[in-house]
């Protein structure tokens, strides 16, 4: 599968004890584990499935579900490749200035959803802006392809960024929900949904687990965006831990009972060595047109994955208090609230009402996590 996201973190979040091939073990609740693993499934990412459930044969039904259903929102929603039999998002963007597409209404509910984290973050979090975005992705995997040959990669000028970014605007996206097509007026703007594409299909797998029969405890972790449904059989947290940025250990654990995402954001993957010295990752500022530097992460704990990838994205180009009040937006509009662990370099440490050194970096962290964070050594 290729490369769908762009404008998205990978997520360092990590389900504590997820396996990396199939096993049958016993937690000590004495229910079964199951699980299981696809490396091919889609979104350019491993997909990990395990599931509590006394009934092997079930868990193994609803993995194969969850990665068909994977594979389908990666067909759905890639910018970059075509698939036979469907208009996808490289259809419509392929169509830009020419005609409206007819895609799968769920192209169009999750165009839906992003418009509305676009209201939300005033304009912050805009999928739009696929011209700035794909003149970075260019430079990116040049830039990739260089580093690995000890070579260090070629930056954009200024002038080429400001003309990509000026071809963007919702106003220039029609949705006809009725006819199910999308059409963008301009034949410069493009759409790309990698701030929300991956976690808007892990919570639509999780929504659908969670309607099946006989269906057990269940997390996924679908390269960094995290879900749980249900609590574990023996009452205990499930723990997922927020990443060094520096390194493979762990900062912190975040420890949470029941049905939860876990989504993080971070300047570590995706990133390239450009010639003046400097990294450059894949999350992009709309403000200046680079990649954002006030964080080395920015962590969302909340219900649903589809929000969650949004809101880290969208937190991690904001100052604290910005992110907070997009936080708020958010809960006003769902009624669904959300948390945030912001992780910075000890250099662009800004103090917090709820924040602390660690292991070299100042954490920041919402109120709602107060008494749920384990501090590693």
């Amino acid at each position: 599968m290729k490369k769908i996201l762009l404008a998205a973190g990978l997520a360092s979040l990590v389900l504590c004890g997820c396996s990396t091939s199939k096993t049958a073990s016993t937690a000590s609740s004495d229910v079964p584990l199951y699980s299981n693993v696809s490396t091919d499934a889609g979104f350019d990412t491993v997909f990990y499935y395990q599931e509590y459930n006394q009934d092997k044969d079930a868990s193994e039904a609803h993995f194969n579900e969850a990665v068909s259903l994977f594979t389908h929102y990666n067909d759905l929603f890639d910018i970059y490749n075509n698939y036979a039999g469907m208009n996808n998002l490289k259809t419509v963007n392929d169509n830009a200035g020419i005609a409206p597409v007819t895609v799968d209404p769920e192209i169009i509910a999750m165009l839906e959803e992003a418009k509305q984290f676009y209201t939300w973050s005033d304009g912050e979090f805009d999928i739009t802006m696929g011209a700035l975005l794909n003149v970075w992705h260019t430079y990116r995997e040049n830039g990739i392809t260089l580093n690995e040959e000890n070579k260090q990669g070629p930056l954009p000028t200024d002038a080429e960024l400001s003309e990509a970014a000026s071809h963007k605007g919702w106003d220039k996206v029609v949705i006809d929900d009725s006819a199910n097509t999308v059409y963008i007026t301009d034949a410069s703007v493009s759409i790309d949904v990698g701030g929300i594409a991956k976690g808007y299909a892990t919570e639509k797998i999780a929504q659908k687990l969670a309607s099946e029969d006989n269906i057990g405890t269940i997390a996924i972790n679908a390269g960094g965006n995290n879900r749980t449904i249900n609590a574990k059989p023996d009452g205990s947290p499930w723990r997922v831990r927020i990443q060094n940025p520096d390194g493979e250990d762990k900062l912190i654990i975040v420890s949470e009972t029941g049905s939860w995402s876990f989504v993080t954001s971070g300047d570590y993957e995706r990133y390239y060595v450009a010639a003046d010295g400097k990294k450059y990752h894949h999350i992009i500022d709309p403000e200046t047109n680079y990649p954002a530097d006030r964080y080395r992460s920015v962590s969302i704990i909340t219900k649903d994955s589809s929000a969650a990838d949004c809101l880290s994205t969208t937190l991690f180009t904001l100052s604290m208090e910005d992110g907070q009040k997009v936080l708020d937006e958010y809960e006003q509009a769902t009624g669904n609230h959300a948390d945030a662990i912001w992780v910075m370099s000890e250099d662009k440490k800004v103090e917090a009402k709820n924040g602390k050194d660690h292991m070299g970096f100042y954490i920041a962290w919402t109120d709602g996590l107060d008494g749920v964070i384990t501090w590693e050594q």
